[in-house]
């Protein structure tokens, strides 16, 4: 599956049918059919899916400013407040086996996870959770980004010699098919961190409660993959932790917003007033 771009697309795109297939418990086609049609049908989803998809542009085009920029590189300071914890995770887990479940997880799961979000809550009417899952990925990258710009921190494998990129054994062509998609020096804070803990965190309070717990065990292994294969420092994932946090929350309030939802509390009674 890591032969090229194409396999590793194809992939992405049959794993994502089978995770939707199980959570929503009904065919391919018709999880296509009626999904497409609830999106195009709600003229509010689908100008805040175009939203979305144009903030993901925005990773793409910060990379093109980056290069023009000269703000310095922060990675000492990193390494000199954590040390070699990353060369020590790394070679104390180190392990084939391993290294290709990581990376799998790393290149395909995440994917997935992202896309079968949309997906599953749109097919199920789910929302609220749609509303708050784009809006929190909006802000995953609008938060992000500056510190890319203005913070730019290189992947540990890049600084420490002493630490080894493990994706090429897994994928070789990473360094020309997939690193085009994010800067070697877009590290703090860990985008795969945020992103996968931000899914899990609106997964876990969606109606599907199946697919919260695959993403939440999903984006602990994402979380780990970052560390051991020699991507991110202990400073990135943390910032992507509290990241996710900031961005799941606030996802979730102007979701609630969104649809005119208003939570009343009284001695712990909740009351909700709704109108989509």
């Amino acid at each position: 599956m890591f032969h090229s771009m194409n396999t590793i697309v194809i992939t992405v795109v049959l794993l994502t049918a089978l995770v939707s297939m199980l959570m929503l418990k009904q065919s391919v086609h018709r999880i296509l059919v009626d999904s497409v049609q609830t999106l195009l049908g709600n003229k509010k989803m689908l100008l805040h899916f175009i939203a979305m998809l144009l903030i993901l542009v925005l990773n793409k085009l910060e990379q093109t400013i980056a290069k023009e920029m000269t703000p310095g590189d922060f990675t000492p300071i990193v390494h000199l407040w954590e040390g070699n914890i990353v060369y020590f995770i790394q070679r104390f887990f180190m392990n084939d086996y391993l290294t290709a479940v990581l990376t799998f997880f790393y290149i395909i799961v995440f994917p997935v996870l992202l896309v079968s979000s949309i997906v599953i809550y749109i097919k199920s009417r789910d929302f609220k959770s749609y509303y708050a899952f784009v809006y929190a990925l909006m802000l995953n990258y609008l938060i992000a980004v500056p510190f890319y710009l203005f913070f730019p921190v290189f992947e540990v494998w890049y600084y420490d010699p002493n630490v080894t990129f493990l994706i090429p054994e897994i994928y070789p062509n990473f360094e020309l098919e997939y690193r085009p998609l994010s800067g070697i020096d877009n590290n703090f804070p860990s985008l795969h961190t945020s992103i996968s803990l931000t899914i899990a965190l609106i997964a876990m309070r969606s109606r599907k409660i199946e697919f919260g717990r695959l993403s939440l065990f999903s984006s602990a292994i994402i979380v780990f993959s970052t560390m051991y294969l020699g991507i991110h420092w202990l400073a990135d994932l943390t910032a992507g932790i509290l990241l996710a946090i900031i961005a799941s929350q606030t996802g979730i309030r102007l979701a609630e917003h969104t649809l005119g939802e208003r939570v009343y509390e009284d001695n712990n009674m909740f009351k909700y007033k709704k109108g989509v």
